[in-house]
């Protein structure tokens, strides 16, 4: 069996220094590249934006008074979110006293 030899000299390529001529083919990585990249971890690309719940809200259509959408959305943002915790608070508390 013949005894495999790389093509490269690696001893050249290890003791090679790179200069500014090196550098000059690299494009510079800007806040704007790094914002249109691609995560990848071991491989595989990673989801951007906010991970997949385990209980998922479900969208439905609800009537409320306009005293109730005004009273939250003075609140500022996240209202809807409040009403829920408002609405699950009120579920707890009628558990509560059966």
């Amino acid at each position: 069996m013949t005894e495999h030899r790389p093509f490269s000299d690696l001893g050249a390529v290890d003791a090679y220094e790179l200069g500014p001529d090196d550098y000059a083919e690299i494009p510079e990585l800007t806040d704007e590249w790094f914002a249109k990249a691609q995560l990848h971890q071991a491989g595989r690309p990673v989801p951007r934006g906010r991970p997949k719940s385990a209980n998922p809200k479900q969208a439905v259509n609800l009537r409320l008074s306009p005293r109730v959408i005004a009273g939250f959305r003075a609140q500022g943002a996240g209202w809807q979110t409040r009403i829920n915790a408002v609405l699950e608070q009120w579920l707890d508390e009628r558990a509560a006293e059966r």
